[in-house]
């Protein structure tokens, strides 16, 4: 999954095995998780700035583990855009395969729709934000 906001705050942890656990906190205060360097270490310096995140998520019990798996710098001209370089269409798709489970009434991810079934109830809400979308290029926010 991906996100555009800004890097509020990163704080790095040792765990009980020697190894550094990095915990990058967004500005609406969602976290995520990264035991790479690498990775840890560009948060860090990308800290109150604009940044593209790919992260994903995993169940464990009760629990829900959010790990960082890429954060780069938004490019310049492109502070309030999620995906600046993909057209309307391509973003409402992702927002409506995004919403399925809820679009569809599935509160288990592993239940199984068929795919024409799937289709005829995602399409409509993906034009729908498609037209929102573009109806909004060029308004003030």
């Amino acid at each position: 999954m991906e996100v555009v906001t800004t890097i509020d705050d990163v704080r790095t942890f040792e765990t009980r095995g020697g190894n550094v656990r990095y915990v990058v906190r967004d500005a609406e205060g969602k976290e995520y998780t990264t035991f790479r360097e690498a990775i840890g270490n560009k948060a860090n310096e990308l800290e109150g700035q604009r940044v593209r995140i790919d992260y994903h998520e995993e169940q464990r019990g009760q629990y829900t583990n959010v790990y960082l798996d890429k954060v780069e710098a938004m490019p310049s001209g492109a502070e309030g855009a999620e995906h600046p370089d993909t057209d309307p269409e391509e973003a409402a798709w992702r927002t409506a395969v995004d919403a399925a489970p809820w679009l569809v009434g599935e509160s288990e991810p592993s239940a199984k729709t068929a795919p024409e079934e799937l289709y005829k109830t995602l399409k409509p809400f993906k034009d729908k934000v498609a037209e929102d979308i573009k109806g909004s290029d060029g308004e003030e926010q």
